[in-house]
């Protein structure tokens, strides 16, 4: 393909600069990349657009970045590198020009329930030491405030939960020993941990994956404490001390040492320590039918001990502050005037209007990081870089906008600007036009999804993209209108009295059987409306963009149950098992088990993943490949897109009638350049989101609410997102959309706004009624910019 270059294909700097100025890219193959070749200039802002699927994250995360990644990586000694996965050079003719790649995406912050806001960033640490210098009494260094940091005697003696635990020094902490800095305590009930009618050796233990021959039931049986025959009812009191609660103790099981202690510690460490969030979905069931989460009764939910609570600041201690709305802290910050702690306090204040620039001054600094959407992820991530004194890196940004009010994106888009103007490369994937506008350079992609995509189809500036033939030119400009007339209601959803999180009692009718739009800027109580409200009644669906869950084998094929349809089909053409054709059963490749990748765990640092070689990341052993189906094997089917293979298995031996019904509604979600094997944990929100819908949409719920489903939409896709909320909407459901997107407002049959601002300033019904008198009073900050793109 000609690539349409417009009038100039880089700024003029870049052409003064010469090949130092720029990254060059030539013969990029990653995923659909045809023999990408492109020039990107360093220090400027470059937002590459295309629809989804084009081939911006291959080029951009999968070739610039994960390029940069791999040579950082060979910086370290050769013992470190023993540690870590050797890395496969991306599939790419030349890169020059790289410099360190800092990536800021949406992936969530933090697996650990320790986590939070204040600890992800330097704002945690910043205010411990400010509380160590100012705070009185005088009760220690940071430390003394920090609660993941535990106290210990004089002596070395550590107590936790009536536990001594000799450590040889001495530790003072702000950790609340009740709940292990948690802020939350736990009861767990025995019976759904063993059958008491059972023995050990017959299976008493019913926690997931603990097997009566398995390592940590075999700890039980050959301690010597238990009768290993004996049903757990007739125990004597010793020995159900020693089952549930023993304190560890050395044995040996099998002539190796281990530990033993009772099963009611052995479930905390092994489920309670890690954030529920990230369980997987049977260990997660397990923990909730076993475990019971309440705020500590000794520090409120804090975290923190009481010493550490009694220190104060003209009256706020430091679990005050955390608890504070950023904004406010900010504030509170600003009027602290002690001379010793002036450069300290500038230092916070940078960090706290940061956040309150970014839009998320709505937030806490006790709020757990697992929380967050993947917009507010990404721009705490961002908070970190701001203040960073380095220069000259290259930052990598997945759609920063998303989750974003038209009134936040401003901010977003002058936050990008200053990391450039700091002396910066900035690269952004990006749909939303009001970023693309403010781009240096733009590289668009396409001119299509999967196969018929990964091709540059423009680079130039934002006025040659405007003039070009491209999708994304035709449609940089596109305005919406109101809608002349509107659905009549069939009813309504009543909400009375809603105060979750920052609603203020809020009552509100959400009309059925028409397209209602919630929105207001991000933290003004839109999802606790919905969620807390709305969501869990009878016959209303809720398709939103939270993980997926399931392992990294799953796939859109495993998740909407297409594969099983496949499988036979397979089979009886081959006369053979359908096990044969699942990578998660008899056909699996022994060296991968089936993921098509080798996963490494790096500890602390991202993981990683490495082609199996066995396999070629084909996934099967090589005489499951011999079978075909209308000429393709199973992995050539894994690697068809959603669209191809909706045609493949529609007629001639192929022919599955069940998949290709599943197969169609994905591509009627927008999703048909998807392979069919692509693992879920590669999707972005907006598409586990469209997947998820496919999935309902076949179900029986009257009420759809769908969260920000243009999140990951080119322009041009809007318009089938919308004709697709009309279908529903017309097949007779009740569909309410949270969403910031212009066009979808100007589409819906009822505005619900909520604000005027986020946190405690938000929090009310601004207005409820049509797009059109929305326009009509600009009453709101929301009907202010809907006003300016619906008349622009």
């Amino acid at each position: 393909m000609t690539v349409d270059t417009g009038t100039d294909t880089r700024p003029p700097a870049s052409r003064a600069a010469g090949n130092h100025g720029l990254i060059r890219v030539r013969g990029a193959r990653e995923n659909n990349l045809k023999d990408v070749s492109v020039d990107i200039p360093k220090h400027h802002l470059t937002v590459f657009t295309g629809v989804s699927g084009s081939g911006k994250s291959s080029l951009v995360f999968d070739t610039i970045a994960a390029e940069s990644q791999r040579l950082i990586n060979e910086t370290y000694s050769a013992f470190i590198q023993g540690f870590m996965p050797t890395l496969a050079r991306p599939e790419v003719e030349v890169l020059e020009g790289l410099t360190t790649a800092i990536l800021v995406d949406q992936q969530p912050m933090g697996a650990h329930a320790r986590s939070t806001v204040g600890t992800a960033t330097d704002a945690g640490a910043l205010l411990r030491i400010l509380f160590s210098r100012l705070a009185k009494p005088y009760i220690g260094t940071q430390k003394a405030f920090a609660f993941n940091v535990a106290s210990a005697d004089a002596s070395g003696v550590l107590v936790v939960n009536g536990k001594r635990i000799e450590k040889g020094f001495s530790v003072v902490g702000g950790m609340c020993l009740r709940c292990e800095g948690m802020g939350t305590v736990t009861d767990i009930d025995p019976a759904q941990l063993y059958d008491d009618s059972k023995s050990l050796a017959g299976g008493a233990v019913t926690v997931p994956g603990w097997k009566p021959d398995g390592w940590v039931v075999q700890s039980f049986t050959e301690s010597g404490f238990l009768d290993p025959a004996k049903p757990i009812r007739d125990y004597t009191d010793q020995e159900t001390h020693d089952f549930l609660h023993r304190d560890p103790v050395k044995i040996k099981v099998k002539g190796i040492n281990t530990t033993y202690e009772g099963l009611l510690a052995r479930v905390r460490k092994s489920f309670l320590s890690k954030d529920k969030e990230t369980l997987q979905p049977h260990i997660r069931a397990f923990v909730e039918r076993a475990v019971t989460f309440a705020p500590c009764p000794e520090c409120h939910g804090t975290r923190l001990s009481e010493t550490t609570r009694s220190a104060k600041i003209d009256g706020v201690s430091i679990a005050d502050a955390c608890a504070m709305q950023i904004s406010d802290l900010a504030d509170w910050v600003r009027g602290l005037r002690d001379p010793s702690v002036v450069s300290l306090v500038s230092v916070l204040l940078g960090t706290l209007d940061s956040f309150v620039e970014m839009g998320l001054g709505y937030l806490s600094l006790d709020r757990s990081s697992s929380t967050l959407s993947g917009g507010e992820a990404q721009r705490t991530k961002m908070v970190r870089h701001l203040g960073s004194a380095l220069t000259d890196v290259t930052y990598v940004f997945d759609e920063p906008t998303v989750g974003l009010h038209p009134h936040d994106i401003r901010r977003m888009n002058d936050l990008l600007l200053r990391l450039r103007d700091k002396g910066n490369t900035v690269l952004v994937v990006e749909h939303k036009p009001e970023t693309i506008l403010i781009a240096d350079h733009v590289v668009d992609l396409g001119p299509r999804a999967g196969t018929e995509g990964g091709e540059v189809v423009f680079q130039g500036t934002v006025d040659a993209l405007r003039a070009s033939a491209t999708l994304t030119g035709r449609h940089l400009d596109d305005r919406a209108r109101v809608k002349p007339s509107v659905r009549r209601r069939t009813g309504v959803l009543e909400v009375r009295g809603a105060n979750s999180h920052n609603l203020r009692d809020v009552d509100v009718d959400i009309p059925l059987g028409v397209l209602t739009v919630v929105t207001g800027v991000a933290g003004s109580g839109k999802s606790s409306l919905i969620q807390g409200s709305v969501a869990g009644r009878d016959g209303v669906v809720t398709v939103d963009q939270s993980p997926i869950k399931g392992s990294r084998r799953s796939n859109p094929a495993t998740y909407t149950g297409m594969l099983d349809a496949i499988r036979k089909t397979f089979a009886k053409a081959n006369g053979v098992k359908p096990a044969l054709f699942s990578p998660n059963s008899e056909g699996a490749c022994p060296a991968c088990k089936g993921a098509g990748v080798i996963y490494t765990d790096l500890a602390i640092m991202a993981g990683a993943a490495t082609t199996c070689e066995d396999c070629a990341g084909k996934r099967f052993q090589e005489e499951v490949l011999a079978y075909r189906l209308g000429g393709r094997d199973i992995s050539e089917v894994f690697a068809m897109p959603v669209a191809e293979a909706a045609e493949f298995f529609r007629a001639g031996p192929a022919r599955t009638p069940s998949a290709c019904a599943v197969l169609d509604r994905l591509a009627e979600v927008g999703l048909g350049y998807l392979s069919l094997g692509q693992p879920l944990t590669t999707l972005s929100g907006g598409e586990r989101q469209r997947l998820k819908l496919a999935g309902h949409m076949a179900g029986t719920g009257s009420v759809y609410i769908l969260d920000e489903p243009t999140s990951g939409l080119h322009l041009a896709d809007v318009e089938q997102l919308l004709a697709l909320l009309d279908r529903l909407v017309d097949a007779g459901k009740s569909v309410v959309v949270v969403e910031h997107h212009q066009a979808v407002m100007a589409h819906a049959d009822w505005i619900i706004d909520l604000g005027p601002g986020a946190g405690h300033d938000g929090g009310k019904v601004v207005f409820e009624g049509t797009p059109s008198e929305l326009v009509a009073a600009r009453s709101t900050l929301t009907g202010e910019h809907l006003a300016e793109y619906v008349e622009g």
